[in-house]
């Protein structure tokens, strides 16, 4: 079966964006130790889990890079990837969504969760999309927690967890220390 994947990158004090909603800009010890790790993530999946705040911003960016000539390999190469790869839209407000290989869920978003878990394929990622991620944690349907953690406090912003109602219990499977002093966390949610 396959499993649901969250990957985030987090401040030190736990938040996920900044206090005006920016997502990871400027703040994330991103270098190419990160690009690595978060490479050898995405070889693992086959298809994104977007909200439709974050497929809008990824839709206005990605599609551009390969014919921006101060692109980096890296960002060709995710480019690339991200146009081939399945995609994913929660939402209510959208009435549709024109990337390659998208596709908008506008109901029954646990339905549709499970129903993609028990396709053929690799893992399921949601990249970015906090509330969405949030939702799904409170109908425990997240399989695996993929967290960065840069060090860095931002003092506020929108929490890496919110509106949890039970209880999870995760068991830590891989953790890895960046040069840059960010922090590589995996946990594996316990059933």
């Amino acid at each position: 079966m396959r499993k649901l994947v969250l990957f985030l990158h987090a401040s030190l004090d736990g938040f996920v964006e900044g206090p005006n909603g920016e997502m990871d800009i400027g703040w994330v010890s991103y270098d190419a130790d990160l690009e690595k790790h978060a490479e050898e993530i995405l070889s693992t999946t086959d298809t994104v889990i977007w909200g439709r705040g974050t497929y809008q911003m990824m839709h206005s960016y990605w599609p551009s890079v390969p014919s921006n000539p101060s692109a980096s390999q890296h960002e060709r190469n995710h480019a690339e990837w991200i146009e081939k790869t399945a995609k994913i839209v929660f939402s209510t407000t959208l009435e549709k969504v024109e990337w390659n290989n998208s596709r908008l869920v506008k109901e029954d978003v646990e339905e549709e969760i499970k129903n993609l878990k028990q396709q053929p394929g690799k893992d399921m990622v949601i990249l970015g999309s906090p509330r969405l991620a949030h939702h799904l944690m409170q109908l425990d349907l997240i399989d695996e927690y993929k967290i960065t953690v840069s060090p860095v406090l931002i003092g506020r912003g929108l929490p890496l967890f919110q509106g949890l109602k039970e209880k999870i219990n995760l068991k830590l499977i891989e953790n890895k220390t960046f040069d840059s002093g960010a922090i590589g966390l995996v946990y594996q949610t316990v059933r």
